[in-house]
């Protein structure tokens, strides 16, 4: 059997953590890096490891670069807390010649307020998440960070579970701190005026419901449409905001 370790960074938790850490508490090591939880994240995660590890936090690229190099095995499989390794994934994975690559591409299912999405781009999710550590470093982006590996890229046949938002309020959460993200990201990259504030959103929700089929799911697919328009509508208005403010300063 393959030996694999898994790395998660954590920030208040506790109410994913549990099932994340159960579904991979197969792994031949488990490591988790927090960044200061003041809720029973640390306490359910030692339920399950003893390598917990406090590192200030300096970005998802860098938290995630820091747990990687914690790794013993040069086999890494990394998640998040709002995911899940499935019987099938975890078979796969623990028994396949894994060598004939430097990294594998796991498909996300990603759920919505519980109902799996298969639209809106949802359903054919690959992230490069088993890599070789030897092999692997971060991009540094502030948002959308990912592994790069130096060499064959494959892809498994199972898929992992994503609950990304439960609930509304959830989802209104993420959306501004990652359009924040990718407003600072991009604040020099990006001209916003009126044409780009207006018709920004319009053409990301027309994209995700109708070219990328998000009406097959039904309201949930146009739940998830809106949401997309209201991130990009949100990035457009902070970019705005952080020009304007480098021109009055």
């Amino acid at each position: 059997m393959n030996k694999i370790s898994v790395i998660l960074i954590t920030k208040n938790e506790a109410r994913n953590i549990y099932e994340c850490l159960q579904s991979v508490s197969w792994a031949d090591e488990i490591i988790v890096v927090d960044s200061g939880s003041s809720d029973d994240t640390l306490s359910i995660a030692k339920q399950f490891t003893d390598k917990v590890f406090f590192n200030e936090w300096k970005g998802f690229a860098e938290q995630k670069s820091y747990a990687m190099h914690k790794a013993r095995n040069n086999w890494v499989l990394s998640i998040d807390a709002d995911e899940r390794v499935t019987e099938n994934l975890k078979d796969e994975i623990l028994n396949s010649d894994l060598d004939e690559f430097d990294g594998y591409r796991i498909k996300r299912d990603n759920y919505f307020l519980g109902k799996l999405i298969r639209g809106c781009g949802w359903g054919n999710d690959y992230q490069l998440r088993l890599f070789k550590k030897s092999k692997t470093r971060l991009t540094d982006r502030l948002v959308h960070e990912g592994f790069e590996v130096e060499g064959k890229v494959g892809q498994l046949k199972h898929s992992m579970l994503h609950f990304s938002y439960r609930n509304f309020s959830d989802a209104f959460t993420k959306i501004n701190h990652y359009s924040t993200l990718e407003a600072i990201e991009k604040q020099n990259k990006k001209n916003v005026n009126t044409f780009t504030i207006v018709f920004t959103p319009i053409f990301a929700f027309l994209q995700h419901f109708f070219i990328r089929k998000g009406f097959t799911d039904g309201i949930y697919g146009l739940f998830v449409s809106i949401l997309h328009a209201i991130t990009k509508l949100q990035v457009q208005l902070k970019i705005w905001e952080l020009k304007n403010q480098k021109r009055n300063n």
